[in-house]
């Protein structure tokens, strides 16, 4: 009930005089109007007068004693009015009238400028003021469409009733309805059966207007109220008198009207659910494709098989960018589409008072979110598992290698060795060839101790190999335990010879000074030219500048002893003239052969010669070398630059998005605006991606393995990248839903930025989400009184179970603004629904298939014949179908 005083204001009325008063100073007040009025409310009044049994012949001289006005409130209100008195004096009919007059003032309604005296006296004005003001309460005053005014409500009923008819433009309560077709169409438009409007036609006015009155009356019980000639005659008809008339029309097919209205509810419910039956659906399949894929991906990343090969791990690598370049992006895409989906779905729940969706077991973002993790974690250490197993082959090739070359060398030095020193030549030789085959030993014996290094050296390098699980460490260790084998050999065989020509020393003793000098000096010399060729044709492996330039440096120090070298080798082939000089001159028989030494001034020239050849061949090797760790410095740096200037526009993009998120300043669609702008500038911003793609390709293919001038590693900038997508995706995502959330339930802009400055204010860290204390204190500052005692807890409570519904100790801002405007705005309930159905049902407690296909569009209809149970209660008909659980199903209030 409206308060006293409210009702003129309800219906943008004044008083009935004061309009009057108005009209005629504007001249706008036709003196028709007051005829027309006359006949309209005498009729509206005998309509409700005769199921008392009466009714007026005047209207101005039959309500004077206000006896009859008293029973015209009785029948119209229901209620029963004071006893009337039954005096003929004027203060009895006064005092009837004004009985009359408070029971208006009772409803709510402000009664100007008409007073009793003037009805007993017959004021006609006065009395058709008096009625209209009747009519408005008890005919008008409850009609409402779309919260409008009375007024405003019966002239948008009448518009959507004839919306579809030719020829009817109902803009008003006068000129509009003029020539009947607009009181034709609403007649049709619910008893399609009473009048064939297709032979109505605009020129007919009269007979449109007649036939309408006459239908209305007849099979309607709707009396005249206006007469057809007035309404043609008059430039402008009453509009209180047209709007009386019509208001009958309304009362008469309000049955009709609260059917469409309750039609229209369900309508409404039924899209609602099956639209988010269809998001469900569709998160479903991504969902199961998703996981499908992740599950088929995951047993190749934590695979560690390989052919043992470098070509086959660097295949194993190539296998895995063509997988992040091209298989893996579509699904970021997907996951990114799948969180969207459901936070549209769960919003759009949220908004129909619908339960929160579960996925079904296995499904759930989390298990998707925790999925996608383990896959990125995979990806991690399969990326570095293939760097590692790269390093270690390419190191493995390296070492083999260097086995076989020093075997080689070792092998070759060791042929003919265990033979000679097997032999007992030393049995039969003269003292001289004694003493030179003894000194002969000694020069073996150091030679012997000069190959231990090298031996050393082969066993540790095949341990290594053995270590870094070399694919063919079989035929190194047999080699490496054949010449480990020999070399115990020909330890044993040198001190057996040592031992026998110990005892024959006794015997020989005379040497030969001169080739003995040369047999001590060539010896370490020719080690030494073996070594230094040895050296000059090592192999090596290096991955940085200090590195190369280390060995440049290392064989610049070796260059500089050349010069000592040359002066010994011109002193042990001094030795060797010396020694031919003698021979030659002393005709010694026998004395150009060295008992001491196989080694030979040829040899050793040889040797010299091809150590100066190898030194100019090892500073090209080496200056290759760095120009390669040049190239790869290059690399450096260009990556560096390149991902320098990519991490920090990341960075600086991820920050302005999280700002826009906040919606710190601007309306939503300013916010959406701005984060599509950044979603087109990062997909923009792509090609710089795809360039350092290419930079760290070459990097890697250049065996590059670290970078000290960026912090930055690809896989950083590739989350990173993959962050700001997701980040902005979801942020468009949650703007779209505050805008849905804002609109559906008719929020303004000033609400939500009110919300979002509160939530902001006490998101001190700017996370999205507000612990328990924090919302609380955001609450009170939206105007919440929560009392500090154990009620104000218990209400808090509920709050929070309402927002946090999971119990994450948190509030996310979704969450915080559906409350809010749940808390400010109405929406359908299970039991609106029900009653709506009930309505459609003509308040019975079941349903019928038929009444469902006749009140409701097909597919609706058929929906909830298959979704809606049998009928089990008291007095069920064949077909009977339960409403009022399929509607508590909708809502998440039923097990069905």
């Amino acid at each position: 009930m409206m308060e006293n005083g409210d009702y003129a204001v309800q219906y943008g009325e004044e008083s009935y005089m004061e309009q009057e008063e108005e009209w005629e100073r504007e001249g706008l007040l036709d003196p028709a109007w007051e005829k027309q009025q006359k006949k309209t409310f005498t009729a509206w009044c005998n309509s409700h007068l005769r199921k008392a049994g009466t009714s007026i012949e005047n209207i101005e001289d039959d309500f004077r004693n206000g006896l009859k006005l008293m029973l015209l409130l009785e029948v119209i209100s229901g209620e029963t009015l004071p006893k009337p008195d039954r005096g003929k004096m004027r203060f009895h009919k006064i005092a009837n009238v004004n009985k009359a007059l408070d029971f208006i003032a009772s409803k709510g309604v402000k009664l100007v400028s008409i007073g009793a005296e003037e009805i007993v006296d017959g004021n006609l004005k006065m009395t058709l003021g008096m009625i209209w003001t009747i009519i408005l309460r008890f005919a008008i005053q409850d009609i409402s469409v779309e919260e409008m005014t009375a007024k405003e409500g019966l002239l948008l009923w009448c518009q959507r009733k004839t919306a579809p008819y030719k020829n009817v433009n109902v803009q008003n309560f006068h000129l509009s309805f003029k020539d009947g077709l607009a009181f034709c169409a609403l007649i049709h438009r619910h008893r399609p059966d009473l009048i064939d409007y297709s032979k109505l036609s605009k020129d007919n006015p009269l007979e449109n207007l007649n036939t309408a009155f006459d239908v209305a009356e007849k099979f309607l019980d709707i009396p005249r109220m206006l007469d057809p000639d007035d309404l043609q005659n008059t430039a402008m008809p009453d509009e209180r008198a047209v709007m009386t008339y019509v208001s009958s029309y309304y009362h008469c097919f309000s049955g009709a009207q609260k059917a469409e209205t309750a039609a229209n509810r369900i309508c409404k419910v039924l899209k609602v659910n099956q639209e988010n039956e269809r998001l469900m659906e569709e998160y479903e399949r991504l969902a199961s494709d998703l996981l499908e894929w992740i599950r088929r991906t995951m047993p190749w990343l934590n695979s560690r098989q390989t052919d043992s090969t470098l070509a086959g791990v660097q295949k194993k690598l190539e296998e895995y960018r063509t997988y992040r370049r091209k298989h893996k992006p579509p699904r970021v895409e997907q996951k990114a589409k799948l969180e969207t989906n459901f936070n549209t779905l769960q919003t759009k729940l949220r908004l129909s008072n619908r339960p929160a969706y579960m996925p079904t077991e296995g499904k759930m973002v989390s298990d998707i979110t925790n999925s996608w993790k383990g896959l990125e974690h995979a990806e991690k250490a399969f990326e570095e598992w293939l760097l590692a197993e790269t390093m270690r082959l390419e190191r493995l090739e390296h070492l083999a290698q260097k086995f076989k070359h020093k075997a080689d060398t070792h092998e070759d030095w060791t042929k003919g060795k265990e033979e000679m020193l097997q032999s007992q030549d030393y049995r039969n030789c003269k003292l001289n060839e004694l003493k030179a085959l003894k000194k002969k030993h000694e020069a073996f014996e150091s030679d012997l101790a000069a190959h231990q290094d090298r031996v050393e050296q082969i066993a540790a390098i095949a341990q290594e190999l053995n270590t870094l699980e070399y694919h063919d460490c079989v035929s190194v260790n047999a080699r490496c335990q054949r010449i480990c084998d020999q070399w115990d050999r020909l330890g044993a065989l040198t001190q057996h010879r040592r031992q026998g020509l110990d005892e024959a020393e006794r015997i020989l003793e005379k040497i030969d000074l001169l080739h003995l000098e040369f047999a001590k000096r060539a010896a370490p010399f020719n080690n030494w030219l073996d070594g230094a060729r040895e050296d000059l044709v090592d192999m090596f492996i290096v991955h940085t500048m200090e590195e190369i330039q280390g060995l440049i440096q290392a064989h610049d120090q070796f260059k500089a002893t050349l010069g000592e070298a040359d002066k010994e080798f011109n002193v042990i082939v001094g030795l060797v003239r010396d020694a031919e000089a003698i021979v030659k001159q002393e005709q010694v028989p026998g004395g150009l052969v060295n008992p001491y030494t196989t080694l030979t001034a040829d040899a050793i020239s040889r040797k010299w010669s091809e150590v100066r050849a190898l030194v100019p061949q090892r500073d090209q090797t080496l200056a290759n070398e760095l120009r390669k760790q040049q190239n790869n410095e290059m690399l450096r740096r260009q990556f560096a630059e390149k991902a320098n200037a990519v991490g920090p526009w990341i960075e600086r993009q991820m920050d302005a998005v999280t700002a826009i998120g906040m919606g710190i300043s601007g309306s939503l669609e300013e916010q959406l605006h701005r984060l599509k702008e950044y979603e087109q500038a990062v997909y923009a911003y792509k090609p710089s991606i795809e360039e350092l793609e290419k930079i760290h390709q070459a990097v890697q293919e250049s065996m590059v393995f670290e970078n000290r001038y960026t912090h930055y590693t690809m896989e950083t900038l590739r989350v990173g990248w993959e962050q700001l997508l997701t980040s902005i995706n979801r942020n468009i995502n949650e703007v779209e839903n505050q805008i849905l959330t804002r609109d559906s339930k008719g929020i303004t802009q000033e609400q939500l930025t009110e919300f979002r400055s509160s939530f902001n204010h006490f998101d001190k860290n700017r996370t999205g989400r507000l612990a328990p204390e924090e919302f609380k204190s955001c609450l009170v500052s939206l105007g919440y009184s929560i009392g500090k005692d154990k009620q104000g807890d218990m209400d808090f409570q509920r709050i929070l179970a309402v927002v946090d519904p999971n119990n994450s100790g948190y509030v996310q801002f979704d969450a915080f603004l559906d409350f809010m405007t749940r808390e400010s705005t109405d929406t359908d309930t299970a039991e609106q629904v029900i009653d709506s159905f009930r309505i459609l049902a003509s308040d019975k407690p079941y349903i019928l298939p038929d009444e469902l296909r006749r009140e409701l569009p097909p597919d609706q209809a058929e929906y909830c014949i298959q979704r809606m149970p049998p009928y089990k209660g008291p007095n069920a008909v064949p077909g009977a179908l339960d409403y009022m659980s399929f509607s508590t199903a909708l809502y998440g209030e039923s097990d069905l």
